[in-house]
């Protein structure tokens, strides 16, 4: 099975349609005030505009329910991605698949795998170098030996992730999907078609090297 690919972080509806052209499977838009890739929810009406088939993946961290539901009233979100200190019934409250964050800082893997097991209704797992005290999008890489071999949810891998190291992950530890978004900038907002380009190619070479073994 070919590795999902989602890249996160868009605030220009052109990088939207490149990443689409180039192959993402998932799209992230950043519902946080607190991150320099914040949009408005106002100005993403260009997001209904979006070919069918590509996922649309809201991120929020720590966000108040009445947050969460306006956003999913005026906006195409498909999954739901929870970054903060969010329980299990505040993220299965919407009536939308979600994807819990994981803070791998000061985890080890039975710890990683206790977090998870909170979160019996989460389709996914985001793996991502952050502590229970940060959000995450730092663009550096935890130590991959501390993922865990079985988890409740399929895992997705984010954090420090590049052209040049994906294929590394994916030949260790064979993820559902990864995540990129500063690795995939010129700066923060706003992506390079190439680097997305890179990064796409470099998974999918990893995919044919896993198959062929």
């Amino acid at each position: 099975m070919p590795t999902r690919i989602k890249f996160c972080g868009f605030t220009r509806e052109q990088d939207a349609r490149a990443a689409i052209e180039l192959g993402a499977d998932a799209l992230g838009l950043v519902f946080f005030a607190g991150s320099k890739r914040y949009v408005e929810p106002a100005q993403l009406g260009w997001l209904k505009r979006l070919p069918s088939f590509v996922q649309l993946t809201g991120l929020f961290v720590n966000a108040e329910a009445a947050e969460v539901n306006a956003v999913l009233q005026t906006l195409p979100i498909e999954l739901l991605q929870f970054h903060g200190a969010e329980t299990p019934a505040f993220c299965a409250q919407f009536g939308r698949r979600y994807i819990k964050a994981v803070p791998m800082q000061g985890l080890d893997a039975a710890g990683a795998v206790d977090y998870m097991s909170a979160h019996t209704e989460a389709c996914g797992f985001l793996l991502d170098n952050y502590g229970v005290s940060d959000i995450g999008g730092s663009g550096t890489a935890f130590d991959w030996d501390k993922i865990p071999s079985h988890t409740p949810a399929p895992l997705i891998m984010a954090g420090g992730l590049t052209a040049g190291n994906v294929g590394e992950v994916i030949a260790a530890v064979s993820p559902y999907g990864v995540d990129a978004s500063s690795a995939i900038e010129t700066s923060a907002g706003i992506k390079s078609a190439d680097k997305m380009a890179e990064f796409i190619t470099a998974v999918r070479r990893a995919d044919a090297l896993k198959a062929d073994h």
